[in-house]
């Protein structure tokens, strides 16, 4: 079993393409269409390559929960990379600033983004192929 996708309600969807197509340079618009969402017309976009991809769903209201909180909800998502530092000077080239850098540990280097909807996204790059150091707190 894997992830296959997540699904995403954002203000205006050029905006989170604008984040992700930074993040994932490899990834293309795999189909586009509007529908109606009780009530509501909107548009959606499902972005991504063959194995996995984001949805996004234009016309979000309000802001995302308060990530220093407590609220129910989503914290962060997180994607697995083999070049960190190229992740981050194509989100930095594109306008986006690290939002916080990850814990200090000889096993993986990460850091945290957030994108222009206030999801908070994770990158983590793997300095180990063994599973026990990949998770450790060292």
């Amino acid at each position: 079993m894997r992830l296959e996708h997540l699904n995403l309600v954002v203000k205006d969807i050029s905006e989170a393409l604008a984040f992700y197509k930074a993040a994932f340079p490899h990834w293309r618009i795999r189909s586009r269409g509007q529908a109606e969402w009780y009530g509501i017309e909107r548009n959606w976009v499902h972005f991504g390559d063959d194995e996995q991809y984001l949805t996004f769903n234009d016309d979000g209201s309000g802001e995302n929960r308060d990530l220093s909180g407590h609220q129910t909800g989503l914290a962060h998502f997180a994607y697995v990379t083999d070049n960190l530092k190229a992740v981050m000077d194509r989100l930095e080239a594109a306008g986006f600033k690290i939002a916080k850098s990850g814990a200090d540990n000889r096993f993986r280097k990460n850091v945290y983004f957030i994108d222009p909807d206030g999801f908070e996204v994770e990158f983590v790059e793997y300095l180990s192929d063994l599973p026990t150091e990949r998770n450790s707190d060292e």
